[in-house]
């Protein structure tokens, strides 16, 4: 019994602290990395930000819209178990004109499924460029804020805050941000979801 208490005493001593949380990052190529050397998109960017203390899970990717989005979160939800899911979808809703009332309830049912796997869902806000006339960008961008205050949310108003129009933090196709953009977007959001690890 002796030795069985010392090894008890002994691993609780040398054991590493377990994690705080586990964050899914659910989103489209603008989380996924898209044009990027591996390591260089924001949300590989927030693993090394935050250290092994909190493990953070990449489920996203390019070219999903919201209705794509919601098809996949049940999977991801129970294959990740995360304790926070930041949702940033809504760009390729936005970009291929579709209602924007569908793309809101879509991302509300998201919420709801986040929820009842016990995470904490996070919304990242997105804008349109102006081409797509003042109407419709307008009711896009607020269709975030609205959700957010409906449910509650933390929210990321927008995930290009302070370089939306630096054309040179963007790739050629003019739409994706480059690797310099990279670190300001980790940092946009981060500074929603930090409160949410304490």
């Amino acid at each position: 019994m002796y030795r069985w208490l010392n090894l008890i005493v002994l691993v609780a001593a040398g054991a590493p602290p377990a994690l705080a949380a586990t964050v899914m990052v659910f989103g489209d190529s603008l989380s996924a990395g898209y044009g990027l050397s591996p390591g260089q998109g924001w949300v590989a960017l927030m693993q090394t930000e935050l250290g092994t203390k909190h493990r953070i899970v990449n489920a996203s990717l390019s070219g999903e819209t919201t209705a794509g989005g919601l098809t996949r979160l049940p999977d991801a939800l129970k294959k990740h178990k995360p304790d926070v899911v930041v949702i940033e979808l809504g760009a390729n809703d936005g970009l291929r004109g579709l209602p924007i009332d569908a793309m809101q309830d879509n991302l509300a049912k998201m919420v709801a499924l986040s929820r009842r796997a016990g995470a904490k869902p996070v919304l990242v806000g997105m804008a349109l460029p102006p081409n797509y006339g003042p109407q419709y960008t307008a009711k896009f961008r607020d269709s975030y804020r609205a959700l957010a205050r409906r449910e509650k949310l933390p929210f990321v108003p927008f995930l290009f805050d302070g370089f939306a129009s630096d054309r040179a933090r963007f790739q050629g196709d003019g739409i994706h941000p480059n690797a310099g953009a990279q670190p300001v977007m980790r940092d946009t959001v981060l500074k929603t979801l930090r409160p949410l690890l304490r």
